[in-house]
């Protein structure tokens, strides 16, 4: 199968501003990219590719004073099947963990596993470590927390998003990766695209998600405690502690961000004849769910009384 993708991004300055962005597809896919437009620039700006420590390609250039629109359009050929499932999948002892996975089982920026070590030993403690323990996670994340864009907010941790049961994708990816990480098995933040392919639509209106992978075995394990199912179609775009190591978009310098649009879809083929598909709403048009709605009426009133 084939999956068109990409995004527009506009950005306002008042002076040349230093950016940077995590929005390039990870290496491992790049050969599987078999037609693109970009990224393109209005107005067209010197673009350098760098990789970060982490080993994610990232893009730096300088946004001019008045801003500029950053544009992508790309086909991907993609095998149609869904996440891989290990039943079978241990937990490997921390002192067998690869060196390189040892940053994965600490505290960082959004993920304070210091402050849930003892609620997820109660939690989790019983289950048999590896895929069934990771699995038990995702369930429980699942369920604490509530989707819906509107209520957003990108300085929120793990414990505020456990505590106010509010969550994006990115919320429930931090809460699920602290509690991994707490249960001694390395965890890692992921950022990348996923349409709606093989599912039924979801009415939320990005097509650029936040996923994570813990380590069992002897490899990383992707896993969604936001859809709580395999799903079709990810790519991966970047891999970090969480998501202040890798986003979508850093500026070293005062920015107003003007439009954000993301697609994500299936096609017939790679060779993209048509227009993509512009999607309706973007990061700047607030979405929410009732059900969340009315969880805050409700959180609220019980406070009251």
């Amino acid at each position: 199968m084939f999956i068109r993708f990409g995004y527009e991004i506009g950005v306002s300055c008042d002076l040349p501003t230093p950016m940077m962005t995590y929005l390039s597809v990870d290496r491992a896919r790049r050969s599987d990219i078999v037609s693109e437009r970009g990224p393109i620039s209005e107005p067209a700006v010197k673009m350098e590719e760098v990789t970060d420590p982490h080993g994610n390609t990232c893009m730096r250039m300088v946004v001019p004073q008045g801003g500029l629109r950053l544009s992508y359009d790309a086909a991907i050929k993609d095998s149609g099947r869904p996440d891989l499932v290990n039943l079978e999948a241990g937990a490997t002892p921390v002192e067998k963990l690869p060196p390189s996975c040892l940053p994965y089982l600490s505290a960082s920026r959004y993920c304070e596993t210091d402050r849930f070590g003892a609620l997820a030993w109660r939690l989790f403690g019983d289950v048999e470590p590896g895929w069934a323990r990771v699995r038990a996670i995702c369930d429980y994340v699942h369920d604490r927390l509530i989707y819906s864009y509107g209520y957003s907010a990108t300085l929120r941790t793990a414990m505020e998003a456990h505590e106010e049961r509010a969550g994006v994708c990115r919320d429930y990816a931090h809460l699920a990766v602290t509690l991994c990480r707490c249960m001694n098995m390395p965890a890692r933040y992921v950022n990348g695209y996923m349409g709606d392919i093989g599912v039924d639509g979801d009415p939320a209106p990005m097509d650029f998600n936040a996923w994570f992978e813990v380590y069992l075995q002897d490899r990383w394990y992707t896993f969604d405690a936001r859809h709580s199912m395999p799903r079709i179609g990810r790519i991966a775009v970047a891999r970090g502690r969480d998501a202040a190591d890798i986003p979508l978009i850093q500026t070293f310098g005062k920015h107003e961000l003007t439009t954000f649009k993301v697609w994500t879809y299936a096609e017939a083929d790679g060779a993209m004849a048509k227009p993509h598909s512009r999607p309706d709403v973007s990061l700047l048009s607030p979405w929410f769910s009732e059900q969340w709605s009315r969880h805050i009426r409700e959180r609220d009133h019980s406070r009251e009384h």
